[in-house]
């Protein structure tokens, strides 16, 4: 496979110099290692997995560091300064993530954070970040089916819920009436597609739809019962977000799993909470 700047990559060591190694970058030529990255007992025709990118004077430059997102993922990165050309963003490398001007779906303040896409900027070789992320996404039609599991980054709020990015590829809807727990802007969560629609726009849940995953949350109910010395004043008529906040689901899934445990004989439901047996 071709050596892909802004991408982790498994590159052999050629030569050791003053300054560092030198890496087989083959297509784009040697790829300096500095000796500030080196790991110890490195040797010639070893192997070493390293991020690719450009420094300050525009040189390929390996690390073995790893930044917070490669190209063609999004992250929620910090601003640490801003210039009369655009914004820097923390991405843990020396170097920071430009985002120019044009790039900005509103204007970045300094340590703010803010959701980006990153990107090879193919006429210049720099990898920089936008902000527009959603022009960067959905150009794929999606193969998604009800219950699929799916990585989440939450990215916007909006009158109906929480917009977030599915996988780097693809946007999607949180709806409110739907939450069990609090979402903010910038979280990782695990998801579920709820629906793909006609026009392709994307349903999502944070549970998974269409199975009973019972077994799981009442084998939860009974480890946090158990901790917390086998009584909670909670039942099936608490507050959704009581409920949310003990046992990390849905008053929906509560319930179904309080059923299943009562039917085992596992718990006692009294008027003001629930005992184990």
């Amino acid at each position: 496979m071709p050596v892909q700047i802004g991408k982790t990559n498994r590159l052999k060591v050629l030569r050791k110099v003053s300054v560092g190694v030198y890496l087989d970058g083959d297509t784009i030529g040697d790829v300096l290692l500095p000796n500030r990255y080196i790991p110890q007992n490195i040797s010639e025709g070893d192997e070493i997995d390293v991020f690719i990118y450009l420094d300050s004077e525009d040189r390929l430059i390996a690390t073995t560091e790893v930044p917070y997102a490669h190209v063609g993922e999004c992250a929620f990165l910090k601003v640490v300064s801003v210039s009369r050309v655009g914004a820097f963003l923390d991405w843990g490398l020396i170097k920071d993530l430009f985002v120019p001007f044009r790039e900005q779906a509103v204007r970045m303040e300094k340590d703010c954070a803010y959701v980006v896409y990153v990107y090879l900027d193919h006429d210049t070789g720099r990898i920089a970040a936008s902000s527009k992320f959603g022009r960067f996404l959905d150009n794929v039609s999606p193969d998604y089916k009800p219950g699929d599991e799916v990585d989440l980054l939450i990215a916007e709020k909006t009158p109906l819920g929480f917009r977030a990015v599915i996988n780097n590829v693809h946007t999607g809807m949180l709806y409110d009436n739907q939450l069990f727990k609090p979402l903010e802007i910038g979280h990782s969560v695990r998801g579920y597609i709820a629906k793909v629609r006609d026009d392709d726009k994307i349903d999502l849940l944070l549970e998974q739809p269409g199975y009973e995953k019972t077994d799981s949350h009442a084998n939860h109910v009974l480890d946090v019962l158990k901790a917390k010395g086998g009584y909670l004043a909670v039942t099936d008529k608490s507050d959704p977000d009581e409920i949310s906040t003990l046992f990390g689901m849905s008053k929906k899934n509560f319930k179904k799993a309080l059923g299943a445990l009562y039917k085992q004989r596992l718990v006692i439901i009294e008027d003001k909470g629930v005992r184990l047996v």
